[in-house]
Parts: C-alpha cells; sequence; structure tokens
C-alpha cells in the first residue's frame, strides 16, 4: 500500500512540475502575441487592480499592494505621464483624488486580449484534432477544479 500511496505522490509531483513549465510557457507565449509594454510589476499591479476593483484612491491601491503611499506616488504619476490612468475628484470626498484607467487604455487592453484570443484560437485549430481539443477541454474542467474552492 505504501508503494502506491508513493508512486500517487510521484506521479502528482511531475503532474505539477509540467503543468507549471507548460502554464509559464503558454503565458509567455499570449504576452508575445499583444502589445503588453515595458511595465514595472507593481505598474502592472495597480492597473489590474484598477481594472478588477474600478477607481481607487493611491492610498487604496498602496494598501493593496502592500506599500507605503509614498511609493505609490510615482508609479501612479508614471502611468498618468504614459495616458494610462487619470485622476478626478472623489464625489464622496473633494479631498482625495479617484485613479482610473483612461478610455484608450481601456480600449488597449480589450485589444490585446482580442489578439490573444485568435492567437490561441488559430493555434488550438491548426495543431489539435476535434478529439484533441475535446480532450483538452475536458482537461480543463478538471484543472478548474485545482483553483476553484
Amino acid at each position: 500500500m505504501a508503494a502506491t500511496r508513493d508512486d500517487g505522490h510521484i506521479r502528482a509531483s511531475a503532474l505539477a512540475q509540467d503543468l507549471r513549465a507548460l502554464l509559464g510557457k503558454l503565458k509567455r507565449r499570449l504576452r508575445e502575441q499583444a502589445n503588453v509594454g515595458d511595465f514595472t510589476p507593481t505598474q502592472v499591479a495597480a492597473l489590474l487592480r484598477l481594472e478588477k476593483d474600478g477607481p481607487a484612491t493611491a492610498s487604496t491601491l498602496a494598501r493593496a499592494e502592500g506599500m507605503r503611499p509614498q511609493s505609490m506616488a510615482p508609479v501612479i504619476a508614471a502611468l498618468e505621464g504614459a495616458g494610462l490612468v487619470s485622476g478626478a475628484p472623489d464625489p464622496v470626498d473633494g479631498r482625495q483624488t479617484l485613479i482610473s484607467l483612461t478610455d484608450t487604455f481601456r480600449k488597449r487592453i480589450e485589444a490585446d486580449r482580442a489578439m490573444r484570443q485568435d492567437w490561441l484560437t488559430r493555434v488550438i485549430e491548426a495543431r489539435l484534432s476535434p478529439q484533441e481539443q475535446h480532450d483538452v477541454a475536458k482537461a480543463i474542467t478538471a484543472l478548474k477544479r485545482l483553483v476553484d474552492e
């Protein structure tokens, strides 16, 4: 019995390693298909948070990213200078400024996602048979159980 449990653990560990490597490569390939730009990790985190959660103050963004508001200020300034975010007075507290994504940047995000989606669709159609596509769909269902709570 112990050998079977050890074999199962070894198999699961190998699957985990293969899956991490494959997903990393897929992520890089998808990134190559879009106009990502040269953003710092902190800038990317701030942009993603604004996209997901909507407008926020600099201090709210800083707290969410585990940094001081003073450290977030240059990040926001760089994003604002690039035309990616804009600030407007908070309607609730006019002393605060709400940072939000610009419409131009939102359109860029949508276009980039569409480019990645189109690339992946073309690759799936070109390289996978209908049966393999079915197998991938089944695998995705199983993989979702790894991350869904």
